[in-house]
């Protein structure tokens, strides 16, 4: 009589998903991407975790990355580049519109703040509670940000006949507020975006009407 087989006692949920051949970096970054949120850092994840979630075996990952850290430096990176891009995108679209570049910028702000892709809470997040290499990184793009947005500040100041006072220290002040209200509203309910974009648009027009004054 042949013996019964024995009984599997693995959950459903706890199997290992069918693994991939090969995998590109981006891969690895998207499946950790799809695991960080609101309230999970990258520095909660584990490389068995992303390597679960990307669909390969754990030694796989060094293929690609030499350790977690590489992964979420890049992972900063991408967001950084990634939300430069619309945002700045944003404002060259609300010049040819002739729409309030401040209003625009912000409004797009709060738009990737709640979108899918979670970039932008890679940003925040790592940047309160991430290590000293992961903050680093984040001040990295942060940087990024201002040396772009004084560009663009000059521009349109000098559009208007107008000139501002350290511009420099003015996109500094800009993109710092901003991000601090946004890693605020990452803990608030979506319904209360308008009342924080119109908040955070006077605040910015005010740092603007102080520097053009300054320097009159």
């Amino acid at each position: 009589m042949r013996a019964p087989e024995p009984a599997i006692d693995t959950p459903i949920e706890d199997a290992v998903p069918v693994r991939r051949a090969g995998i590109s970096r981006q891969d690895l970054l998207a499946a950790a991407l799809r695991l960080v949120g609101p309230h999970r850092s990258l520095s909660s994840l584990s490389l068995r975790e992303v390597a679960r979630e990307a669909g390969i075996a754990p030694n796989s990952f060094y293929r690609q990355f030499r350790d977690m850290d590489e992964l979420a430096v890049a992972l900063i990176d991408l967001a950084g580049r990634s939300l430069r891009q619309i945002i700045g995108q944003a404002r060259r679209r609300a010049l040819r519109a002739e729409r309030s570049v401040i209003r625009t910028s912000v409004e797009t702000f709060m738009e990737q703040l709640r979108a899918d892709d979670k970039l932008l809470h890679v940003l925040l997040r790592e940047g309160m509670v991430g290590s000293d290499a992961f903050k680093a990184a984040v001040e990295r793009e942060l940087s990024y940000f201002e040396d772009e947005l004084k560009v663009d500040l000059i521009r349109l100041a000098a559009a208007d006949g107008a000139t501002l006072h350290e511009p420099a220290l003015v996109s500094k002040a800009i993109t710092r507020l901003v991000f601090a209200a946004g890693a605020t509203a990452m803990d608030l309910p979506p319904e209360r975006d308008p009342e924080l974009v119109e908040q955070l648009s006077t605040m910015l027009r005010m740092i603007l009407t102080g520097s053009r004054a300054m320097a009159a």
